[in-house]
């Protein structure tokens, strides 16, 4: 946890009298309250924390594109490639015609070492309008 967020999880207020505010656990979210702070942790970079969060909701409601996109990029972003190739290869069979989808599968395979097998999602990318 950062510093930060052991800040706003206190109670009564800091050394300069400024109140502090409480934010609930994440075992206390609800699933919206959960994907904002996923979200919120993503764009801050913290990509394990946003990924441990995602988790259940991906595994909770499996056919929600965006969810699940954000669960691969959060892997992609924290250099776990294998979860991030499995989960966008579930997302491909669901949904193939999700180009950033097929874009982020090639950038993993590359970054794994394995950019021949990347190459073919790549050009399905760039035909769907994707710059790589």
């Amino acid at each position: 946890m950062s510093d930060f967020e052991e800040m706003l999880r206190g109670t009564g207020q800091t050394p300069s009298g400024v109140p502090q505010i409480r934010l609930p656990g994440d075992e206390e979210l609800d699933d919206h309250a959960r994907y904002d702070r996923a979200t919120f942790l993503f764009e801050t970079k913290s990509y394990h924390r946003a990924a441990e969060l995602l988790e259940p909701l991906v595994s909770g409601n499996p056919h929600n594109a965006e969810v699940t996109l954000l669960l691969a990029r959060s892997y992609y972003h924290a250099a776990r490639l294998g979860p991030a190739e499995t989960l966008l290869r579930q997302m491909l069979e669901r949904w193939p015609s999700d180009a950033y989808a097929h874009l982020l599968l090639a950038r993993t395979l590359q970054r794994a070492g394995r950019a021949q097998e990347g190459a073919p999602h790549l050009k399905i990318a760039e035909a769907m309008g994707l710059d790589s």
